[in-house]
């Protein structure tokens, strides 16, 4: 799996040219020093199809390949996700995998770092008004008439909770009327509300995409970055990398083509066809590279 040529049966895609000048620039950048290049990518929606249950989630079957062959040309690819490591780490088939030695997930927005290289997990303790709003959660939402008899449910993430209302009868309706009870939630217990694509996640202040980032390309002194998401939670990283170009650091946005997410399509440089198109982008980026 360490070669590119993981795919003998249908060669690699074309690489694409990004629409913007900075894309075009970063792209240059990754391709002329591909060994000091940061590859930052999300999860669900990104290397994952979204599906209704996160549990089902799974990586497209050809992420694995892709980042066993582009990951030893890189400084590092990041996984950056909401999702515990381990989590992440299972639904995407990363450990063990040979070419994976560059990989690192970013779990829980960076709080949590689990390394391909070892295999260890390195966290802080957890804040405690997560404890606390784990206990008082599901009273909460029945309360409200929002409970699971409504279609909302909680998924547990160990240092996040998150509401998610894509199996309601109106999503979007109950999206929008559970966002500010659930602020007055997460305020009294010293956390934040996140929304995504019909989730709502209650998590401490001061985690998200873009500080794990950030943090992460600076600690390795990356001298290029890009970066795919495709929700809410990503406009944080992308804002990231717009810092690290006003810095000098030439960065690539990538949106895995989301019609939910508007926002992020257009501060894009470079829109793909989803997961799919993220995998193609990853294989014809190995291929030039290899």
């Amino acid at each position: 799996m360490g070669s590119h040529d993981t795919h003998p049966s249908h060669p690699a895609p074309p690489l694409p040219t990004p629409t913007t000048q900075a894309g075009r620039d970063a792209l240059d950048a990754i391709l002329a020093r591909p060994h000091r290049a940061v590859i930052g990518l999300d999860f669900d929606g990104t290397l994952a199809p979204i599906v209704a249950d996160p549990e089902q989630a799974r990586a497209h079957p050809d992420t694995v390949p892709a980042l066993a062959a582009l990951a030893p040309q890189v400084a590092a690819v990041a996984v950056v996700t909401g999702r515990p490591p381990a989590v992440a780490v299972h639904h995407g088939g990363f450990d063990g995998v040979p070419g994976l030695e560059h990989l690192v997930v970013l779990g829980h927005y960076g709080v949590e770092r689990w390394d391909a290289r070892t295999g260890d997990v390195t966290a802080p303790p957890p804040h405690p008004g997560v404890a606390a709003v784990r206990a008082e959660l599901p009273g909460f939402l029945d309360a409200i008439g929002a409970g699971a008899g409504n279609g909302i449910w909680i998924e547990e993430k160990g240092r996040a909770l998150a509401v998610h209302t894509r199996r309601a009868e109106d999503p979007q309706a109950a999206f929008e009327a559970l966002r500010e009870p659930l602020a007055d939630l997460a305020t009294r217990h010293g956390l934040i509300v996140e929304p995504g694509r019909m989730v709502l996640e209650l998590r401490p202040p001061g985690m998200d995409k873009g500080v794990a980032l950030l943090e992460y390309v600076r600690e390795i002194a990356a001298e290029s970055v890009l970066y795919a998401g495709d929700d809410l939670g990503d406009l944080p990283a992308f804002a990231a990398v717009d810092k690290l170009r006003s810095e000098g650091v030439p960065g690539l946005l990538v949106c895995s083509g989301s019609d939910e997410v508007a926002e992020l399509r257009e501060r894009a440089d470079l829109v793909v066809n989803g997961p799919e198109g993220v995998v193609e982008l990853l294989r014809a980026l190995a291929a030039r590279l290899g």
